[in-house]
């Protein structure tokens, strides 16, 4: 089956399971084409087309047009201070939806961190400094935000080195919550590098009363390139899945070490996905 083509059943499931879709960038809200944001656009609807109740998050990037798009703020949920370093940053929710598609798209926003920015790098092309307060900041605003809608995913999908964190977050500062009690997640791997590493202070900027020196010990003490990003991520995954070609090898190798369910790339089956995700539940007992 070809990677645009999404099986559609005649009747949905009874009982849906829960996906919340976590990606650092989509197809049309950052305008090129390339073959990670296009299927970030398609999985959650083929999910939905397969009986799933989706959620997808994403940064509001400053170069989002938000007339062109539809954005429109989300007051219910937006007001939130996530605490980065003893200083207060207002989150602000803003959603619309994907043109001929009856999916969501909920945007993490802040005046500081991404209203005044354009996407990963500035006008010149070099990476922002923050780039880790912003990723710490788009991680915790999900997932404060899932948990105040008190919706409970049986499935996280972590796509993009910003939802990086998002397994920690899960297994450590909200491990204690009911709404993620048992959700899976599963975390993607492409090709989408950051090259600028983050500072030594990265790992005491993620330390909270749930979250101990210990349990970010792979990437104490030292500035954290994306390589020691991810293999951290893939410490609290409960999955992987390999979404494009020219993956880091060190990456992939230490994947396959790890004993979880790994999915390797294949840009002809997008049905795959959906595959790995039911036989990852089904496993579970759900």
């Amino acid at each position: 089956m070809a990677a645009n083509d999404i099986s559609w059943p005649n009747e949905r499931m009874k009982d849906p399971k829960r996906i919340l879709f976590i990606s650092q960038e989509i197809h049309p809200y950052l305008a090129d084409e390339t073959p990670i944001r296009m299927l970030n656009r398609r999985l959650p609807e083929l999910f939905q087309a397969n009986g799933y109740e989706t959620r997808t998050f994403m940064p509001k990037f400053g170069e989002i047009n938000e007339r062109r798009n539809q954005l429109h703020e989300v007051i219910r949920l937006s007001g939130i201070n996530i605490i980065i370093e003893d200083t207060d940053h207002p989150l602000l929710i803003k959603v619309t939806s994907i043109p001929a598609a009856r999916i969501q798209i909920y945007f993490i926003d802040n005046e500081d961190y991404f209203q005044r920015r354009r996407g990963l790098v500035d006008e010149g092309g070099k990476e922002y400094a923050d780039n880790d307060e912003r990723c710490i900041f788009f991680a915790r605003s999900v997932l404060e935000t899932v948990n105040k809608l008190r919706w409970s995913p049986d499935v996280v999908w972590c796509s993009g080195w910003m939802a990086a964190l998002i397994p920690l977050y899960l297994k450590k500062l909200f491990g204690d919550s009911p709404f993620f009690a048992k959700t899976k997640v599963i975390l993607s791997l492409d090709n989408e590098e950051y090259k600028q590493a983050f500072p030594t202070q990265f790992s005491h900027k993620l330390l909270t009363d749930s979250i101990t020196l210990n349990d970010v010990r792979s990437i104490a003490g030292f500035p954290v390139g994306y390589e020691e990003l991810m293999r951290m991520a893939i410490d609290y995954a409960d999955a992987i899945v390999v979404s494009s070609d020219g993956v880091n090898q060190r990456l992939l190798n230490y994947a396959e070490t790890s004993g979880k369910p790994l999915l390797p790339h294949d840009n002809e089956e997008v049905n795959k996905y959906l595959d790995f995700c039911n036989s990852l539940l089904a496993a579970d007992g759900n």
